[in-house]
């Protein structure tokens, strides 16, 4: 037992490093205090709490563009995945054609590029498409998603091949085969799929921040910038730390809510 305990002190010590900067923006954006006041600094639970810097917070921002901005962006993006790296996967994990092998490790190369690199060609082509400054441009870039493709190839492989030998049997077709037998089946990849797609575009801050110019097309995460940088929200701390807040939250609950279902989901994979 208390080897055990010993193992669990670094993944705790970890944890509880990760949670400060969360308790901190909770605390703060709870407490009234002046700009710079040590109570606003303070880690402690003093009293008295008020909601008020919700209030101020959500009067100076455009959080109702901003949030159904950021929902239109991470759904559309999702959807759009979804269907692209579903026949990907199923491609690369049941069909047989020349050169399979080595597409496949060129999808995988694609998870080695940082993304900024690739920052100026994607702007000229949104240019050359006029889709600069829509929502529609900003996520034109993660229509495909190489990681998405891997995860879904894994899923595949793990079904059993006489469901859809079975299918074929009966006369369907591979698109039929893929939407009612091969995607049920795969709800564990897709979901884990579908966790990892909202919270990196949810948090994306650079390509949007490129990618968009008037306020009617921002984002959370732009439009925080923008507002944590005003005159008068820059200088309350109570007040960015709950637009802060209200930027995370609603991440925060997911991975509350679904945290068992993220980690089954990466175990059914076969990702280790």
């Amino acid at each position: 037992m208390k080897r055990s305990a010993l193992w669990l002190l670094p993944p705790c010590a970890a944890a509880l490093l990760w949670a400060v900067p969360f308790a901190w923006m909770a605390l703060a954006s709870l407490r009234q205090g002046s700009a710079g006041s040590m109570d606003l600094a303070s880690l402690l639970p003093v009293p008295p709490f008020s909601l008020a810097n919700f209030a101020d917070a959500w009067r100076s921002g455009h959080f109702p563009r901003w949030y159904a901005n950021t929902i239109i962006l991470c759904g559309g993006i999702l959807a759009a995945q979804c269907v692209t790296v579903s026949l990907a996967g199923y491609a690369f994990a049941r069909l047989r054609f020349r050169g399979k092998d080595l597409l496949f490790y060129a999808f995988l190369l694609q998870l080695m590029l940082v993304p900024p690199i690739l920052i100026v060609p994607n702007m000229s082509t949104l240019v050359s498409l006029h889709l600069y400054d829509t929502l529609a441009g900003v996520m034109a870039p993660y229509v495909a998603s190489a990681f998405g493709v891997f995860l879904m190839r894994q899923t595949f492989r793990t079904i059993p091949r006489e469901y859809e030998e079975a299918a074929l049997v009966d006369g369907a077709s591979r698109l039929q085969i893929i939407v009612h037998v091969l995607l049920p089946l795969a709800r564990p990849g897709l979901a884990a799929f579908a966790i990892v797609s909202v919270t990196a575009h949810w948090n994306e801050f650079l390509w949007p921040l490129m990618a968009t110019s008037s306020p009617s097309t921002q984002v959370l995460t732009v439009g925080l910038a923008s507002f944590t940088s005003g005159a008068e929200a820059g200088s309350e701390w109570g007040v960015v730390a709950a637009g802060t807040f209200l930027v995370a939250a609603p991440l925060l609950v997911l991975f509350v809510l679904f945290q068992r279902q993220f980690v089954a989901s990466f175990t059914y994979s076969g990702i280790k």
